[in-house]
């Protein structure tokens, strides 16, 4: 049955892999606080469209929005990462799996496998601290989300992927460590060496009272024009947030 991406926006993305959907550290409203704003509206993307688990990489604000997530219900299957459980049950979600990397479990028959992500998992401001994480899906289609995280070694033995969820920028007019810059993310291209890359973790999210979101958009089409020059052999999709895109 293949693959769909459905780029939401930020670290949000719709998988599809042989009709089992997962949805990735959701945001699904206009803001997150007061200190971050969509920079269009959410898309038409059927963000509401049955969910069967919600991967969650690492428990910062703009990737574990507790509204978004009371959205999909209190019984929506959480997968996240070990050290997360305690948070998600004070919210009210009954249904919380820890993973650690190197840990995997199965959802109706498509195997999801952590990853290590090199990235703080600290919650601010209080905690709690948690691990960082990437995902595997694997059915007829092998699918890494990585999160957020800079690079580790062990991209190179993630081995078959072949859709590459890239994140290459942030919310910010400056990246911190622990990130893909649009660069960085083609050296992961090159460990990974996934049959398609999709950049992610772009172009959504601002500062409030931000002028000049030019720094929003520059990352994709960089990261394209660094991926084209390095490793041309290898396919490059840059999906604008809020849009839907087969793998097959």
């Amino acid at each position: 049955m293949g693959a769909s991406i459905d780029y939401v926006g930020h670290a949000t993305v719709g998988i599809q892999v042989d009709g089992v959907r997962f949805l990735t550290d959701p945001i699904l409203r206009p803001h997150i606080g007061r200190w971050l704003v969509r920079r269009r509206a959410l898309p038409p993307i059927d963000v509401d469209a049955p969910v069967d688990a919600v991967l969650l990489s690492h428990l910062h604000a703009d990737h574990v929005d507790l509204p978004s997530l009371q959205r999909l219900g209190r019984t929506m299957r959480l997968i996240a990462p070990r050290g997360s459980a305690g948070l998600l049950h004070r919210a009210g979600f009954e249904r919380v799996e820890e993973l650690s990397a190197g840990e995997a479990t199965v959802v109706d028959g498509v195997r999801v496998l952590a990853t290590p992500a090199v990235h703080d998992g600290y919650r601010r401001p209080l905690g709690p601290l948690a691990e960082a994480l990437g995902f595997v899906v694997e059915g007829s289609r092998r699918v890494y989300f990585a999160g957020d995280t800079d690079l580790f070694p062990g991209m190179a033995e993630l081995g078959g992927v072949d859709v590459a969820l890239l994140p290459i920028w942030g919310w910010g007019p400056n990246l911190g460590t622990g990130h893909l810059n649009p660069l960085r993310a083609v050296t992961a291209m090159q460990l990974i060496r996934p049959r398609l890359t999709i950049p992610i973790h772009w172009g959504t999210l601002h500062p409030i009272g931000m002028g000049n979101l030019a720094y929003l958009t520059r990352p994709g089409p960089r990261f394209a024009a660094h991926a084209q020059w390095a490793v041309p052999e290898l396919e490059v999709r840059v999906v604008p947030p809020g849009s839907r895109t087969a793998t097959d």
